[in-house]
């Protein structure tokens, strides 16, 4: 158990280090910045550009189902690099490389079959 515990000792040194880093960061910023607030402070800052319009628009959902549909595909994409590392460990025995392989193309073809489906669905097809 101690020996477990041991393990994660690091990890746990890390996140105080972090929490304490972020919680000293923003008492030391509040603390020592200033206070005083003027109506040119109080300005959004636009580059030095005057804003024209309401910084309410609306944007078209397709950027936002773009955006989801990386991040779907990107995790996928993520799984196989273990793949591509234990390779070598499934070429070495036959039950383990047939095993990888099929695990690995059943994988391909439902990442494919998504794919496919996504793009007949025309979600990726702008105006």
């Amino acid at each position: 158990m101690e020996s477990q515990m041991n393990e994660y000792l690091p990890i746990a040194i890390q996140l105080v280090v972090a929490l304490g880093f972020v919680a000293t960061s923003v008492l030391v910023s509040w603390f020592a910045g200033p206070k005083l607030k003027t109506k040119h402070k109080l300005d959004a800052f636009e580059s030095g550009i005057e804003s024209v319009g309401n910084a309410r628009v609306q944007f078209s959902i397709k950027y936002f189902l773009v955006a989801a549909l990386f991040v779907l595909f990107d995790v996928e994409v993520i799984f196989f690099y273990p793949w591509a590392v234990n390779f070598q460990e499934f070429a070495a025995s036959t039950v383990n490389k047939a095993e990888g392989f099929l695990k690995m193309l059943l994988f391909m073809t439902s990442f494919l079959i998504g794919f496919f489906y996504i793009v007949k669905k025309g979600a990726l097809d702008w105006e």
